[in-house]
This record gives C-alpha cells, sequence and structure tokens, in this order.
C-alpha cells in the first residue's frame, strides 16, 4: 500500500505526515488492519527497539472533584461508584508504589484529583516524591495534579519530579462538549509551564468520546506542537454514573489504528497505551504493543486493570522485553537534549519539522488532569478508612465510530460488561495492589 509505505519513510526520517495521510490510516478497513500495524512497527522499531516501559499509577486522593469532565468517573455529580479518599501521607504513597516498582515499573505516576493543587498541596506531594525517591535509586515520578499555577512545576521540579503529565484529550473544537469548568487553553498553559520549567512533558488524549476522525487528528497534531516527551492515549472506559456511560464507539480494530496514527504522527516519542486497553483492545493488546513502546502496569486510577503478572506474560509471549531502569527510553536526538524541546506556543499548529521530535535535538515534556494517562480522572489521597460509595454496575463494549449517544440508549449488542471493575485494593484501601 502506497501511503503505509509512504508513511514508514516519513517515521523514519521523523518527519510530519499531512493531515490526509493521518485520516487516511483512521479510514483503513478492517481487512487492512494488520498491514497498517506491521507499517507502524517498523517505526515504532526504529526508535524504540522491542523496549516495553512500565509505569505504575498512584492515586493519591480519590473523587471528590469539582469538574465537571464528562469521561471522569471522579467528576462533580458522577454517581460511579468508585473509591473516595482524601491524600495519602508520603509513607503510604511510597509503600504503594513499591508494589509497582517491584513488578518491573521504571516510572511512577504521583496523580491527585481537583481542578489544580494549592500551595499545600505541592508540598504534600513535594514531600512524597522525596519518600519514593530516598527508598527507591533511579525511579522517575510524574506528577500529575491538574492546572498549575505560576511557580508550582519549579517546586515539583525542585523535589525531584521528572514529568509532569496534563492531557489535551480531545480536539480544541469539540473540548467545551466534554468539559466546562476549565479551557482547552487552560491545559495547553500547564504543559507549557511543566516544559519551562525543566519537566519532561507527558500530554495525551482519550479517543471514544464520540469525536471524530478530524478530531483525532487535530488533537494530535496540536500535542505534536507542543512536543511532549510522551503521549498517552487513552480508551474511553464509559463508567455507569458519568454523561458517557453509553458512549461505545470502540472496536479493537479501530484502537489499533488510532494508534497507528499516533505512531506515524508521532514517530520518535514515547506512545502509552494508557486507561482502556483492557476493555477495548481486549485479545488485540499485544498487536498493541508493536505500535505503542509503553503501558501501565496493574491497575487504574479508579478501574481495576490486567492482572500485572498477565502485563509481563504478554509482553514476553510477544517477543518484547520490559525496559530496566538502566536505559534511557527516549531515542537518543531527544535525551541529548535534556528535556525540553523546542515547543509551539497556544495559538501554533503543528508544521513540517515541527515538535514530537521532528527536528535533531527535540526535547521533551509532561503532563496533568485526567490521571496521568489514564482518563479515570486524577486522585490520590489518604485516610484510614476510605470511604467507598456502593459500587455501580460498570459496563463496557465495542461498537464502530459514532455520533455522540445518551445515557437512556442501550448497551451495543456484542458489549463486555464483564470487562470493567471499579478498583477496591491498593491506594486507600488496606488490600495489596494489582502490580
Amino acid at each position: 500500500m502506497d501511503l503505509l509505505n509512504t508513511l514508514v519513510d516519513k517515521g523514519l526520517r521523523r518527519e510530519l505526515p499531512t493531515r490526509e495521510e493521518a485520516l487516511a490510516v483512521l479510514a483503513t478497513s478492517d481487512d487492512d488492519v494488520l498491514d497498517v500495524v506491521a507499517a507502524a512497527g517498523k517505526v515504532r522499531r526504529r526508535w524504540f527497539g522491542r523496549r516495553v516501559k512500565l509505569n505504575y499509577l498512584v492515586n493519591l486522593k480519590s473523587g471528590l472533584c469539582p469538574e465537571d469532565c464528562s469521561y471522569c468517573s471522579q467528576r462533580l455529580g458522577s454517581q460511579a461508584g468508585i473509591l473516595k479518599y482524601s491524600w495519602l501521607k508520603p509513607d503510604e504513597a511510597s509503600r504503594a508504589a513499591a508494589a509497582g516498582l517491584a513488578g518491573g515499573a521504571k516510572r511512577v505516576c504521583l496523580v491527585a484529583s481537583g481542578r489544580g493543587p494549592t500551595d499545600r498541596d505541592v508540598e504534600r506531594v513535594s514531600d512524597t516524591i522525596k519518600a519514593i525517591k530516598d527508598q527507591n535509586e533511579g525511579v522517575e515520578v510524574c506528577a500529575c495534579l491538574g492546572l498549575l499555577s505560576d511557580g508550582q512545576a519549579e517546586r515539583l521540579r525542585a523535589a525531584g519530579a521528572d514529568a509532569y503529565n496534563h492531557n489535551l484529550n480531545t480536539s480544541e473544537g469539540t473540548y467545551g462538549e466534554i468539559t466546562t469548568t476549565h479551557t482547552y487553553a487552560d491545559r495547553v498553559d500547564t504543559v507549557q509551564k511543566a516544559h519551562a520549567a525543566g519537566l519532561s512533558a507527558c500530554s495525551g488524549l482519550i479517543a471514544g468520546m464520540g469525536e471524530a476522525d478530524e478530531d483525532l487528528v487535530d488533537v494530535v497534531y496540536a500535542l505534536r506542537a507542543l512536543d511532549p516527551d510522551s503521549v498517552p492515549v487513552n480508551f474511553l472506559i464509559p463508567f455507569e454514573g458519568t454523561p458517557l456511560a453509553k458512549e461505545w464507539n470502540l472496536t479493537p480494530q479501530r484502537c489499533l489504528r488510532i494508534l497507528a496514527m499516533v505512531r506515524f504522527v508521532c514517530p520518535d516519542v514515547e506512545v502509552r497505551i494508557a486507561g482502556g486497553r483492557e476493555v477495548h483492545l481486549r485479545t488485540l493488546q499485544p498487536l498493541a504493543l508493536h505500535l505503542a513502546n509503553s503501558i501501565f502496569l496493574g491497575d487504574y486510577l479508579t478501574s481495576e486493570g490486567q492482572a500485572g503478572k498477565a502485563d509481563l506474560d504478554m509482553i514476553a509471549d510477544a517477543g518484547f522485553e520490559v525496559e530496566n531502569a538502566g536505559e534511557v527510553t527516549l531515542p537518543e536526538h531527544r535525551a541529548a537534549a535534556g528535556g525540553c524541546g523546542t515547543h509551539a506556543s497556544a495559538g501554533d499548529t503543528a508544521s513540517e519539522g515541527a515538535g514530537c521530535g521532528s527536528h535533531d535535538g527535540a526535547g521533551c515534556g509532561s503532563h496533568a488532569g485526567g490521571g496521568c494517562g489514564s482518563h479515570g480522572g486524577g486522585a490520590c489521597g489518604s485516610v484510614p478508612a476510605p470511604s467507598v460509595e456502593a459500587a455501580g454496575a460498570e459496563t463496557a463494549g465495542a461498537d464502530e465510530a459514532g455520533s455522540r449517544t445518551t445515557g437512556a440508549e442501550a448497551v451495543p449488542a456484542g458489549a463486555r460488561t464483564d470487562l470493567v471493575a471499579v478498583r477496591r485494593r491498593g491506594a486507600g484501601t488496606d488490600l495489596a495492589p494489582n502490580a
């Protein structure tokens, strides 16, 4: 296929595809999906070999968020039966992180629900970062605390944070349909604050919220312009009790096409499969490793993930290897830049040679909000006995992309409602974590 040959050539040169080419990837048929995976896999192997980076989420404060993000189980007014608790203490968070590190994780992502941190919250998280780093030599720590105020990114960096996560989530044109309590520009501003402070930027998206192909391309091109080091790709988990509870727009094949498009547009950044991979990719998860070079190990913020051992077995069986602590994740030309590459301003658009490592010496980035690449929403907290609301029935399924639906509609035929479960273990509970 001429399209795929062209995209492979561009990916190996770190050259930006045209929008038409990116849209054409999303429009390929299920019959061609293995060809698409094989092509994008060449680009992935060129820049990351067969290494898979493992990341581990610690939810420092769960639920109780004043924002109205439609996808989030922790949103204002959510009826999802998730764990709700206040801030975890540093030693509690450090113990939670240790489970993921013992399972092979290289990066710990510290997430907290809310619009953004107060200065006192930054102090709490700084103490937690120091506790984790004191006990685990060489560990990477990414903070994901929401919208940042002036000076907060610098304080996190001084405390030892390596990265900051803040997802754009969807296109600027449709952002107002998903969230009304803050703006797309607010999110861009936070990613830029992380960049400016010398933090590695992590910023990604959520697919499956009823968006058009054009919206997916728009947000990925916007991410390329911001030039993060890592791009988490979430697949919507339609939690009961949220406005998008009946939004089932994804099949395993569509998820693979989305990941391939992201890899072609951002060839040399860490592409991470984040929330929803077990729900929507299901038995095709191993194929996704040919596109992404990073995953979360174990559970997510408010939902359970695949068993940690199953993750490790999947990586080995697919012929990949876990990236160890002594290996540098990013390609040499990005890692040598020491972090922040040339990133566009909020009003800029991606252009030939801009962002996502398309230029020699390109930099790095980090994210916040939306849960460190897991769209359950940021949250981490510590209370002696967490308040657990009655578990709501979680639904999960797959259907091809379509228009936005309402909560009154039935779950599509073939939906796997058994694949989504509210997290009841790990941080904020007395039960052992999944790692």
